[in-house]
């Protein structure tokens, strides 16, 4: 699992059947401190996150499809939660 924030939407015309209905979001894996870490990635959202939020992404294929409730759904990367800043503290 790694920290990301939502840094947009995606939109798609056609969707692979076992994605009906999921949303799409573009994803910035980050480090502790917030800074960017590598391109950013499309997840599917299972928690409605929204642009600007700090999430938790699952970028393992099968564990992704499986955090969805969508086993052979083809997904590289979900996002499973969101981080309460009240509660992130640095150290």
């Amino acid at each position: 699992m790694r920290l990301a924030r939502v840094v947009g939407t995606v939109v798609a015309t056609r969707k692979n059947p076992k994605l009906e209905g999921a949303t799409l979001l573009l994803a910035q894996p980050v480090d502790q401190a917030g800074e960017p870490t590598g391109p950013p990635q499309l997840a599917i959202d299972a928690v409605g996150a929204g642009t600007g939020e700090l999430v938790l992404l699952v970028i393992e294929g099968r564990a992704a499809g499986t955090a969805l409730g969508r086993r052979a759904a083809p997904v590289d990367a979900a996002i499973v939660g969101i981080v309460d800043p009240s509660g992130v503290t640095s150290d």
